[in-house]
């Protein structure tokens, strides 16, 4: 019934009660789950979860903020050719202060970009104050679509990422009342360009406790109340339509 399009429960934060947590994502109806590796050491745990956990599903990248050792583009590519993935990620540039040398971060994304175009499949794009960066790239290396992950442009960049074929990825972010912006735009932009995500075990959306931080994959369906809520629609409709929209960007059979 729903997928999450970005769920890391390969996280150590999920170490103790990650058989626990899987099951109450799927009693949720989570019945699928998008699982980003971050680095070459971390495809190893990707893969072993995947094949593990039915419904999980890997995509197999480099993550801006990681360093990485100059073999690694190498081990995506042969990766890649052992398990073909749903996407290409998680990718990008990340600007944020005290993440690594901007000039690595570019080259390794780019790099990503090209097998992303040679083997035509989608990217799962991890983007932070480096949004129009992000566009410049993939204007310039055409791939197959791909989602925005944890999106908080504007509305313009918006519309340029969907020109693109790209979905938005909406999750607990925008469940708090004071991000507005962010709100408004889940309010406001096409339903067809939104699916859903988690991020777990991070970005915890508004209503989980502060002693209780971890974000869980089957926190996905109350997301989705909220967007229902903010749309004025009911769930059955955010359900029917982001699934729909994560199938058709990931190549997802129905």
């Amino acid at each position: 019934m729903w997928i999450d399009t970005h769920s890391h429960l390969d996280a150590a934060e999920f170490a103790l009660d990650r058989a626990a947590v899987y099951a109450r994502a799927r009693a949720a109806g989570v019945t699928t789950q998008i699982i980003p590796a971050v680095s070459h050491p971390n495809m190893a745990a990707v893969a072993d979860l995947c094949r593990q956990f039915p419904g999980c599903l890997p995509a197999w990248g480099l993550h801006p903020i990681y360093t990485h050792l100059p073999d690694a583009i190498a081990a995506v590519r042969a990766q890649i050719e052992n398990w073909r993935p749903v996407a290409v990620g998680e990718i990008g540039l990340d600007l944020f202060a005290g993440h690594p040398d901007f000039t690595a971060q570019e080259q390794v994304f780019v790099a990503q970009l090209e097998l992303a175009r040679e083997y035509q499949l989608p990217v799962i794009l991890h983007s932070r104050r480096a949004v129009d960066l992000c566009l410049k790239h993939l204007r310039r290396i055409s791939v197959p679509g791909g989602i925005a992950h944890a999106f908080s442009g504007s509305a313009q960049q918006a519309q340029a990422f969907i020109d693109l074929g790209f979905k938005l990825g909406f999750g607990g972010a925008f469940t708090y009342p004071r991000a507005t912006r962010l709100r408004q735009l889940a309010k406001d932009l096409p339903l067809a360009a939104l699916v859903l995500e988690t991020d777990s075990p991070d970005i915890p959306p508004a209503w989980l406790p502060l002693d209780q931080r971890r974000n869980e994959p089957g926190e996905l369906p109350h997301i989705a109340a909220e967007l229902a809520r903010l749309r004025g629609v009911d769930t059955a409709t955010i359900a029917a339509a982001t699934s729909a929209n994560a199938r058709a960007v990931l190549r997802l059979e129905s």
